[in-house]
């Protein structure tokens, strides 16, 4: 019996907190148009929202640690992950897989009608970004767009349709998982380019790439004050967005390609800060308009 943490670890339970707050936002937004009132109903929702985020995630996760177990035995940074350690036996991380990726289709199931035929399409994609670092530097995009469907996953489960808001949420999320895995991916520039690995970084370099990285950041910040206009938001979501924007100027100012010393600081610290922090504030902005 393999302990629950080795498991956490395996799929980085923290970094759930990524997509996690914007999945809410999502939510949250859902409630504002009344289609369900009932308390009983919207608490329901609110954890089937929230197993879906988890199984989701996991799946993605312990299918990536399986399908890169050779990769990650032969890179000194990632030798100690569970797989190639022997904390975790490939079959073990693969029937986790399985079981995480049919838990969240359970959870679509009571969810509504599109939520459970949309949920295919949403495994394929998470499911699919382990393979593309084999044969496309656009890797990082496709992670971005994964963690993207969290916004309006949630919106949907809520409303059963789709609306421009959170479609603006995901495509922040785009941009900014997007900026900041290229920024992570620094660590392996070299490694990778041994192992005919695909990257941003192998692509265009370390200096283009965090110029990239930049210009996504960018983006993700433009999107989030497009959805300030589209939703009418008020004074406690623009609090939000400047805590959001200092943490991505933030994390882009302490790494550079000769010095990567604090790509952890900027991966966990920096953006776990901006995603809960913004998250707080909008729907605060929800329900108390400054």
């Amino acid at each position: 019996m393999i302990p629950v943490q080795k498991y956490l670890s395996l799929i980085k339970f923290s970094h759930t907190i990524f997509a996690l707050p914007f999945a809410l936002i999502g939510f949250f937004l859902g409630m504002q148009t009344d289609v369900i009132t009932d308390t009983h109903t919207l608490l329901k929702l609110f954890l089937l929202v929230l197993g879906c985020m988890v199984f989701a995630r996991s799946a993605a996760m312990a299918f990536n640690r399986y399908l890169d177990r050779q990769i990650d035995a032969l890179n000194p940074r990632t030798a100690v992950r569970e797989i190639p350690a022997g904390a975790i036996r490939p079959s073990q991380a693969l029937a986790f897989t399985i079981l995480s990726a049919v838990l969240f289709i359970v959870c679509t199931w009571f969810i509504n009608r599109i939520c459970f035929y949309l949920s295919p399409i949403a495994l394929f994609v998470i499911l699919f970004y382990s393979y593309t670092k084999r044969f496309t530097p656009l890797c990082h995009l496709v992670l971005g767009l994964g963690l993207s469907l969290a916004p309006i996953g949630a919106y949907l489960a809520v409303t059963g349709s789709f609306h421009l808001l959170p479609v603006l949420f995901s495509l922040a999320v785009l941009f900014w998982v997007s900026g900041f895995d290229i920024i992570y991916a620094l660590q392996d520039e070299s490694f990778d380019r041994t192992q005919q690995l695909h990257s941003i970084p192998v692509w265009l370099g370390a200096s283009n790439a965090l110029l990239l990285s930049r210009c996504l950041h960018a983006l993700s910040a433009l999107c989030i004050l497009a959805a300030y206009w589209v939703g009418h938001f008020g004074g406690w979501y623009l609090v939000g967005f400047m805590v959001f924007a200092g943490m991505l100027i933030y994390q882009q100012s302490i790494v550079s390609p000769r010095n990567l010393s604090r790509v952890n600081l900027a991966f966990m610290t920096a953006n776990g800060i901006a995603s809960v922090v913004f998250a707080v504030f909008v729907i605060t902005d929800l329900y108390f308009k400054l």
